[in-house]
């Protein structure tokens, strides 16, 4: 049982830097792309909220996974 405390964290560890890179390539990506075309920084801009609350939302649901199974 101690071991699933220990994945757990591991596993949220994983989780958050994994998500921590996907939302710094995203961001770095938009950056580009508006300094590349700034009239279309707007549409860019939205889309990359919208990718980033997705990324952010898997990353919850697989942090609540990682707590749950060290539950039990």
């Amino acid at each position: 049982m101690e071991l699933a405390h220990l994945a757990a964290g591991i596993g949220a560890a994983l989780t958050i830097i994994g998500g921590g890179f996907g939302i710094g390539k995203l961001a770095a990506a938009a950056m580009e792309a508006t300094g590349r075309q700034p009239e279309a920084g707007g549409g860019i801009r939205t889309t990359m909220i919208i990718a980033a609350a997705l990324i952010e939302g898997i990353s919850l649901f697989a942090l609540v996974i990682c707590f749950i199974l060290a539950g039990k």
